[in-house]
């Protein structure tokens, strides 16, 4: 599994109550779980979050190696941030802070587990539409092309570095980095090739990307 995809995860198909919910429910669902514990910052929302959101995950009857599995660069992430707070003599930050993080990565799970990405975007488009001065479709495009090219930066990084390894050159940065800046040079020129064929991308300089044009 690519390691954006062991992150977030992908949609699965499935038929249980996460899967038939509306998108907006999950929406709201997530931001509930996710938001309480950042605002009250306590241990105690913390671990009520996080088992309300392992208990959301199991329920979608989906493999835990694909709701619940850690990837390694996660578990790093959260052992540093721990032990900073450790550090500077924070002990209850220790936990609150990488439990956070921990419980907003499986929060997000839920919603891309359970729902088709272009479902995802496509409720995004409807509610950017309602706030005054904003172009849903152009977001929506934005979302869409970003949701493309995380998962194909992060898989060019990794099978260069795999070709490296290969090679012996797993140490010679250059030799890992120079073929990652020329497949995203290439994806971005052929990206904006696709728009600009669609008539998309070829307003003013000083446009702002997201606001609605006046028709």
């Amino acid at each position: 599994m690519r390691p954006a995809a062991s992150m977030f995860g992908t949609h699965q198909p499935g038929d249980s109550i996460w899967h038939r919910c509306g998108v907006g429910w999950k929406y709201l669902v997530v931001l509930a779980l996710t938001l309480v514990a950042l605002a009250l910052q306590h241990p105690w929302a913390t671990t009520a979050s996080l088992v309300l959101t392992v208990a959301a995950l199991l329920s979608t009857r989906l493999p835990a190696r694909v709701t619940l599995a850690v990837p390694w660069s996660l578990v790093a992430l959260l052992a540093v941030l721990a032990g900073f707070q450790l550090v500077t003599g924070q002990p209850d930050a220790a936990f609150v802070v990488p439990g956070n993080v921990l419980q907003a990565v499986l929060a997000a799970r839920l919603l891309i587990c359970t729902t088709p990405a272009s479902v995802l975007v496509d409720a995004l488009v409807r509610a950017a539409d309602r706030v005054p001065f904003i172009d849903g479709e152009r977001l929506g495009l934005a979302v869409g092309i970003m949701l493309r090219s995380v998962p194909f930066l992060a898989g060019a990084f990794y099978d260069v570095r795999d070709a490296a390894r290969a090679r012996g050159l797993e140490r010679h940065w250059v030799a890992r980095l120079s073929p990652v800046v020329v497949r995203a040079v290439g994806f971005a020129q052929a990206t904006g090739e696709a728009l600009a064929a669609r008539g998309l991308g070829d307003g003013s300089a000083d446009d702002a990307p997201f606001v609605r044009r006046a028709r």
